[in-house]
């Protein structure tokens, strides 16, 4: 390693401790922690049960750390990046603040060079290192990100958009009006999945002709709230509809807008698979693949639509809950269909 690095506790031969998967960049590979580090591993655990984090969040910090964790004492040095232990300057990586930078950039080339790790993998794994080393109370490293590359959000088209709420307004099963709100709601609305699962009774106000919807955002202590109309009267009969089958719904003494069938709130993964499950159904993808269609996709269409229909940017970030227009960008950005399109201008001979 090259930047002021991983002391001599990182190269030795770990003993290991009973139950500690190894992971480099938080996928199992077989290998356990020695004692050591998985007691470094435990008490980060502890205090990130304490953070208002969601369980998902949690998750995939803890098994982000422990890859980071089990490479500082077996991988960086032997993947012969840099030129292995002779390159090694003193310091302790999880006391040290010299050394603790080091480490981790040296941990970002080896997952770039060696391990080959998406970008997206990467900034994700360097964001639960950072909050290690701050609840260490080292702070984060001073180790850059990946540039990402910089493609829209992937958003249905015309023809896919008219296809799902078809199949959205032909559902027939017992809990059919409130997986119409479900599905509805990240499209009409443009809400993420945790705020449609965690909408109240309360937070919807419906008349005849208009009506809006007080949404809680993402972020500490409850999120950012803001009020999105409910424009479109599909949504609105939508959500109409469940509110009277809602109130013959078991367990309907519960606050939230959603109920799963016992009668408590719906959850995320709930929620989401509602959308995939459907989107399966017409061929939009499948429900198994957690980066293909979705909520996010729908939110995304909202957003695409609003945007290449000339809605103020400022507007459309206000509807979806974003604190900055840079957050938008992204949605700007040509696809592949704008790209061809731009090359079947060019003039030909034929």
């Amino acid at each position: 390693m090259t930047s002021g690095n991983v002391a001599s506790p990182a190269v030795r031969t770990p003993r290991t401790a009973s139950g500690n998967t190894g992971a480099v960049g938080g996928r199992p590979d077989g290998e356990r922690l020695s004692v050591e580090m998985a007691a470094e591993l435990a008490r980060y655990q502890r205090s990130l049960a304490a953070a208002p984090l969601s369980p998902d969040t949690r998750r995939k910090y803890a098994a982000r750390v422990r890859g980071f964790l089990f490479w500082l004492e077996t991988s960086g040095i032997d993947a012969g990046i840099h030129g292995g232990r002779d390159s090694l300057l003193d310091g302790d990586p999880l006391a040290d603040p010299a050394a603790r930078d080091g480490a981790v950039r040296d941990w970002r080339a080896w997952a770039k060079t060696v391990a080959r790790h998406r970008a997206t993998t990467i900034n994700n794994t360097l964001a639960a290192i950072d909050d290690f080393y701050t609840r260490r109370g080292l702070g984060p490293a001073a180790a850059r990100r990946e540039a990402l590359p910089r493609a829209a959000p992937k958003a249905l088209t015309r023809r896919e958009v008219l296809r799902y709420l078809r199949a959205v307004e032909h559902l027939e099963h017992p809990a059919a009006a409130r997986d119409r709100v479900v599905a509805l709601l990240p499209y009409y609305a443009g809400l993420r999945v945790g705020e449609v699962a965690g909408l109240d009774v309360d937070d919807v106000a419906l008349s005849a002709r208009k009506g809006h919807l007080r949404v809680r955002g993402k972020g500490r202590d409850g999120g950012k709230l803001r009020s999105v109309p409910l424009e479109r009267p599909e949504l609105r009969n939508a959500l109409a509809a469940w509110l009277e089958q809602r109130a013959t719904w078991p367990g309907a003494y519960e606050s939230a807008l959603l109920l799963n069938r016992r009668g408590g709130r719906l959850s995320d993964r709930s929620a989401r698979t509602i959308v995939t499950n459907l989107g399966a159904q017409i061929g939009l993808g499948d429900p198994s693949d957690d980066h293909g269609f979705g909520p996010h996709v729908l939110r995304h269409t909202f957003a695409t639509e609003l945007l290449r229909a000339g809605v103020d940017v400022v507007l459309v970030a206000d509807l979806l809950g974003h604190a900055s227009t840079d957050t938008l960008r992204i949605y700007t950005a040509p696809t592949d269909a704008d790209r061809i399109h731009a090359l079947g201008l060019l003039t030909t001979d034929g």
